[in-house]
């Protein structure tokens, strides 16, 4: 019997700090929380031994009750087509040359004038953990286009050069027909198609890249090892806020995917786009440009990391966040909260440059 009691004090305590952490994913209660902890460690018990054996069974039980018990709690409706309390979020085929792009459009409820248009990575697809960065930029007045690139999520065409990068440049060319400025966020694969895309020619007022490598090239050996230590890497204290959204359950079946479709395999895609190249005519353009790189990076090297800091020095700007992965940097807050404030200021800083008397004498 004490060593029931036992257990049940320890759930309960496991669920008093879920609680007050604001993890509502891993409490299967909230307003009882305090309440029967208090009860319940006024029961006689079993000895200190007794509680640091039954820790892990304590935190099996919790996590089983947790998910039972928020069942409804699921991030990714938050990125459902439909009309929310701050939001419209739109469920569209954006025209293509080589056929439509699936996208979803999510707009303020006051409208906005500056819309960024977010490129997924490799083997993700347009709402893979996109709800935060989704929530930032929202909250900061802008609207947001999330794209599947070619040979990804409901994309009907497979991964292809150079047919990729104009499924992107398209999307672009759409949304400034509708907004005053326009910005752009791309995570690893979609950075590179989206930096090859502005090199190209396609405007942008600013321009944030992820983690994307100047090059890809692993063998089988060495593409175990940086599973293993990408997934060594996820698991850390700083991720815990992604249970603040969503139960267990759900946030870890928000990682599956529909995969990768292709005609080209992805380090050879990586060689023709060709990233230093896009960097030298960004730089000799001067579009403004946010690089964000993680220090436990197993598809990034701490080298290619550099390179990438050496090509860009002197006009862009450059972050590296020591405790951030490959996986982990798109959910990161720290990197979230960063490239939202450097993309509304930058814009901000241009439209307000533009409605400037001096601004539109120059232009008249």
């Amino acid at each position: 019997m004490r060593l029931l009691t036992t257990l049940f004090r320890l759930i309960t305590l496991l669920n008093t700090l879920a609680t007050l952490s604001g993890l509502r994913g891993l409490s299967w209660s909230e307003r009882l929380a305090l309440p029967l902890t208090i009860l319940i460690w006024r029961q006689p018990a079993a000895g200190w031994r007794s509680h640091l054996l039954l820790i892990i069974p304590a935190l099996v039980g919790q996590l089983i009750l947790a998910t039972a018990r928020r069942r409804d709690l699921d991030p990714r409706r938050r990125l459902y087509p439909g009309r929310y309390p701050d939001r419209v979020i739109t469920r569209l085929d954006l025209p293509a040359r080589h056929g439509p792009v699936p996208a979803l459009h999510i707009v303020p409820r006051g409208g906005a004038t500056t819309a960024i248009l977010v490129t997924h990575g490799s083997g993700c697809d347009k709402t893979f953990y996109a709800w935060r960065l989704v929530d930032a930029l929202i909250e900061r007045g802008m609207a947001v286009v999330l794209i599947d690139l070619d040979g990804h999520g409901e994309s009907p065409r497979p991964q292809a050069y150079p047919q990729m990068v104009e499924s992107v440049a398209d999307p672009l060319r759409w949304l400034q027909q509708r907004y005053e400025r326009i910005g752009a966020i791309g995570m690893s694969l979609g950075g590179a198609v989206l930096a090859r895309a502005v090199a190209d020619g396609t405007p942008v007022d600013a321009l944030a890249l992820w983690e994307v490598p100047p090059r890809l090239r692993l063998n089988s050996r060495e593409y175990r090892q940086v599973q293993i230590r990408e997934a060594l890497a996820i698991t850390q204290l700083r991720l815990l806020h992604l249970f603040t959204d969503g139960a267990i359950d759900h946030v870890i079946r928000a990682w599956q995917t529909s995969g990768i479709r292709a005609t080209i395999g992805t380090w050879d895609l990586f060689d023709a786009l060709n990233l230093p190249d896009s960097l030298h005519i960004l730089g000799r353009h001067h579009t403004p440009l946010l690089l964000v790189y993680a220090g436990r990076d197993a598809v990034v090297p701490p080298a290619a990391a550099a390179e990438v800091a050496a090509l860009t020095a002197g006009w862009a700007e450059y972050h590296y966040l020591p405790f951030a992965s490959h996986i982990s940097l798109p959910i990161d807050l720290a990197c979230i909260n960063l490239t939202a404030d450097w993309l509304q200021q930058r814009l901000n800083r241009l439209t307000n440059a533009a409605n400037s008397p001096d601004y539109r004498l120059t232009r008249g």
